[in-house]
C-alpha cells in the first residue's frame, strides 16, 4: 500500500506536570465521543513541573467544544500523518530525504504496528511542511522498490535453526 501523508491539526495544551491531568484533559474529549488517533503527553524540556499535551483530530462541535474545555488550542506548529507499509531502513530514508533538502524538522514521533508505520512530523513552517510532504511520498515510493529489490531473486530461504538442550550446553 503506497504511503500517505496528510495534513494534522494538533491541539495542544500547556500543563501542570502531576498525576492524572493526561487523564483529565482527556475526559472532556472521550464524552464528546472523539475518536483521537494521536496523544501525546510529555515533559517540557528544562521545566519538570510543566508538561505538553497534544491530540488529533478534533474535529465537530461537540469535539472542539470538549478540547476548548480541556485547555486545548490547535497548534499553530505545521504537522503531518504520515501512514503506510513498514520496510527496514524506511524512517532512516524519509528523515535523510527532508535533511538533504534542507527542511528541518521541530519533532518526529513514529511508531509500527504489525506491518504498518505511523509517524507525526512537525515542522517549523508551512513551507518546510508542504516541501516535506512531497519528499516524503518520493523518499517512500524509493524506498519500497529498493526494498523490493532486496527481497526478491531466487535467494535461498535462511536455514531455520533450533537450539536443542544437550547434557554438553546445559
Amino acid at each position: 500500500m503506497p504511503v500517505t501523508v496528510k495534513r494534522a491539526a494538533l491541539w495542544r495544551s500547556e500543563v501542570e506536570n502531576q498525576p492524572g491531568t493526561l487523564a483529565r484533559t482527556l475526559e472532556p474529549l472521550a464524552s464528546a465521543g472523539s475518536d483521537l488517533q494521536v496523544v501525546m503527553g510529555y515533559s517540557m524540556p528544562g521545566d519538570d513541573s510543566r508538561s505538553v499535551i497534544e491530540v488529533y483530530p478534533i474535529t465537530g462541535r461537540r469535539a472542539t467544544t470538549g478540547a476548548e474545555s480541556a485547555g486545548l488550542k490547535a497548534s499553530q506548529i505545521p504537522s503531518l500523518i504520515v501512514e503506510g507499509d513498514n520496510q527496514p531502513g524506511l524512517g532512516h530514508t524519509i528523515t535523510k530525504a527532508i535533511g538533504d533538502a534542507g527542511v528541518n524538522m521541530s519533532f518526529l514521533i513514529a511508531q509500527v504496528v504489525g506491518r504498518r508505520y505511523s509517524a507525526v512530523i512537525g515542522f517549523e513552517n508551512e513551507d518546510d511542511a508542504r516541501k516535506a510532504t512531497a519528499l516524503i511520498k518520493k523518499a517512500s515510493a524509493s524506498g519500497a522498490r529498493s526494498s523490493a529489490k532486496r527481497t526478491s531473486g531466487s535467494r535461498m530461504p535462511a536455514k531455520k535453526t533450533t537450539w536443542r538442550q544437550t547434557p554438553r550446553n546445559r
